[in-house]
């Protein structure tokens, strides 16, 4: 993980210089990240999962450590870890969950707002989905699912205000999150 830190300490210096997006940088160090990594050793189907959430984690951190909102660099880690993992042939519904429930747990870990950590690992999902073809529903449905498990984790607060700012965000789907945090479809 320290090539990943290191690589995210250098993208970000532009960003907080102001001559960079912060998704987009943090979407592209995660997605090379996932890359290297998975292709460097191991089972794939096994260890994409978890390199996503540790990719997203340590993003979280380092992001924090830099002075960029942990929460603005959710969605491109998210994204680009899914990317990254489509590209090396992973599973990328867990890849979505896992890098989700990171995002959560991080970005609670450097005291933010685990609400829009979850607004933004669903938004890097459907991004993600739609730069690589495939259904936005499916990879939201599972960022829920990881965002939640997560804040369940965390606290009752933390699962409160993750449920709240889900229901909230506009750009969200809300069948899909009403659908899982309710249990009726309809």
């Amino acid at each position: 993980m320290s090539n990943l830190t290191d690589d995210l300490k250098d993208a970000l210096s532009s960003v907080i210089s102001g001559s960079g997006d912060v998704v987009a940088t943090t979407r592209d160090v995660a997605k090379n990240t996932i890359i290297k990594t998975l292709q460097a050793g191991g089972d794939i189907a096994t260890t994409s999962a978890d390199t996503a959430g540790k990719i997203v984690s340590e993003g979280v951190r380092v992001a924090s450590k830099s002075g960029v909102s942990a929460t603005a660099t959710v969605t491109g880690l998210v994204a680009g870890s899914i990317k990254g993992v489509k590209e090396v042939g992973g599973d990328i519904g867990k890849v979505a969950t896992e890098a989700a429930r990171g995002a959560v747990a991080s970005v609670n870990d450097v005291g933010g707002d685990v609400g829009e950590a979850a607004v933004s690992a669903v938004e890097g999902s459907i991004q993600a989905a739609r730069d690589i073809g495939t259904d936005s529903g499916e990879l939201a449905k599972d960022a829920v699912v990881g965002s939640l498990k997560a804040a369940d984790e965390i606290g009752s607060e933390a699962a409160s205000s993750v449920r709240k700012a889900l229901l909230n965000a506009a750009a969200l789907p809300h069948d899909i999150i009403d659908a899982l945090l309710t249990g009726k479809t309809d």
